[in-house]
């Protein structure tokens, strides 16, 4: 089957079911409301709602969970810009001028820029995704086992490393999180591992109680113990969201320069939306004649960094859907969504699935559509959701989680699991590490531990297997070289320290 005449199929299966298509409506309203409300993310909200897909078929179920990720992108610039409170992570930097914008009375155009060029970048990356996806699965049907276990180890690494906050501290959240993650039943041997003879723990810790905790409850915490104030002064000022001519001619290398670096980092470990907005808004403060312009209302400001993040949460598919890998938080726990309905994302999924591979494909240019619908004309909408008092929100966001976590197993002992989590959730963000790497070293565990064992009963336990095969070797010596630079650093700085101590001495 062809790109295009899989296209085709994938069209016909979610305009052919009404309910394929509702579902992609959800998750992109639910996702552009996750964005507009502060305190949740999109991970928290694919937690609890993973719970809610049981009885869903596979490709309802990652329509709607993958809509709520690219869709948060989208509703994320809408706080960012008219309260200077970013509604996730990656709509952090828009805060910097859609606010000073918003300020100056061009809210309207900001959201209206913002909006068109995700729109622009997503459709960008869809097409790139379309393109890249099948070569890229036919060449990864050559690996082996040894070839993924270094690949597993490299996306662990590279994400440590790559990703925000300290890479000791993430290499040491990956490495509790693997831990976790062989709570048990030996898959091999049968035999109990760190179960502490608790028989609730034999088959393991679920994903969504722990993924909902670090992310939902921890969130809830953090933002209730902030009691952030709404501030609705500038909320009256949103008008005529149609950006002027000048505006476009400004704002349309950004467009394209953000589609594009975000497309390249969001397939990287550790990169996706976050990092790509952050790079993008150096981008254009760097090849921009007026840098002094930024951080002043800058509407290349909104523009690239917006794009960016659209355009590299798409991007960020392209190795789970190929590769089986998952190159960030989100992605993990959409490969586990996959995982709970007996789908095995990678090379042979567009051989044994091609429903749900082609139907997500289709679901992304159909959401893209929609998510520019839901962000223009309703515009007004959603500045009205945003007077929601925090203090009525939070509560409700808790009570979601509760019949989340319960509803998976029907279990109480999840509830604990979750509220335990997220209490240390919001323990680790108080001393500045970060719960992503722990949910990627905690999903990709399996991966790791399957593929290690595989390579070493061809090889008879010889572990020269990882070197002795060229993509594999190559795949460590990075791992080695990354591995290397990073302990260098870290003396580095901390010489550097000590010798600013000495001289204060």
């Amino acid at each position: 089957m062809g790109i295009f005449e899989g296209l085709l199929f994938g069209f016909k299966s979610i305009l052919g079911d009404p309910y394929n298509l509702l579902f992609c409506f959800a998750g992109t309203l639910i996702g552009t409301l996750v964005g507009v409300l502060p305190g949740l993310g999109p991970v928290g909200a694919m937690g609890i709602l993973i719970p809610f897909t049981f009885h869903t078929t596979p490709l309802q179920s990652i329509v709607m969970l993958a809509g709520i990720y690219y869709g948060a992108m989208y509703g994320g610039s809408t706080t960012s810009i008219l309260v200077r409170i970013p509604g996730e992570a990656a709509s952090v930097i828009t805060c910097i001028d859609g606010y000073q914008m918003a300020l100056q009375g061009r809210a309207g155009p900001a959201l209206g820029i913002a909006a068109i060029g995700s729109f622009i970048a997503g459709t960008i990356a869809i097409l790139a995704l379309t393109l890249v996806s099948v070569p890229l699965a036919s060449a990864a049907l050559r690996f082996g086992p040894p070839e993924y276990f270094s690949l597993v180890c490299a996306g662990l690494f590279t994400f440590a490393y790559v990703g925000q906050g300290s890479t000791h501290k993430a290499l040491m959240m990956c490495l509790a999180g693997i831990i976790l993650a062989y709570i048990g039943l030996d898959p091999v041997y049968g035999s109990p591992r760190f179960a502490s003879g608790i028989p609730e723990l034999y088959e393991g810790i679920g994903l969504v109680p722990v993924a909902m905790g670090l992310f939902g409850i921890a969130e809830l915490l953090e933002n209730a113990e902030k009691l952030v104030e709404q501030k609705r002064d500038i909320f009256s000022k949103v008008r005529n969201i149609w950006p002027t001519a000048s505006d476009w001619m400004q704002a349309k290398w950004a467009i394209l320069r953000g589609s594009v670096t975000g497309l390249c980092l969001g397939v990287l470990p550790g990169g996706g939306a976050v990092l790509s907005s952050f790079v993008s808004y150096s981008i254009e403060k760097k090849v921009s004649k007026t840098p002094e312009r930024f951080g002043k209302g800058a509407i290349e400001g909104v523009a690239g960094p917006e794009s960016a993040n659209n355009s590299g949460a798409i991007g960020a598919m392209i190795p789970l859907l190929t590769l089986g890998i998952p190159p960030n938080v989100v992605m993990a726990v959409l490969f586990s969504a996959f995982l709970i309905h007996g789908v095995q994302p990678g090379p042979l999924l567009l051989a044994n699935r091609p429903d749900v591979f082609w139907g997500i494909l289709a679901s992304l240019y159909i959401g893209n559509i929609m998510l520019l619908i839901l962000n223009l004309p309703l515009i007004g909408m959603w500045v009205q959701i945003l007077k929601i008092p925090y203090k009525l929100l939070f509560p409700i966001l808790f009570i979601l989680c509760l019949v989340g976590a319960y509803s998976v197993n029907h279990s109480t002992f999840d509830i604990y699991i979750m509220i335990l989590f997220g209490i240390f959730g919001y323990i680790l963000r108080k001393y500045d590490y970060e719960g992503a790497p722990f949910i990627l070293g905690f999903v990709l565990a399996p991966l790791l531990e399957d593929n290690f064992r595989q390579s070493l009963l061809m090889s008879d336990g010889n572990f020269m297997i990882f070197l002795s095969r060229p993509i594999s070797c190559a795949v460590l010596i990075f791992v080695f070289v990354l591995v290397l630079f990073s302990l260098f650093t870290f003396f580095k700085r901390r010489k550097e320290e000590y010798n600013q101590f000495k001289e204060k001495e």
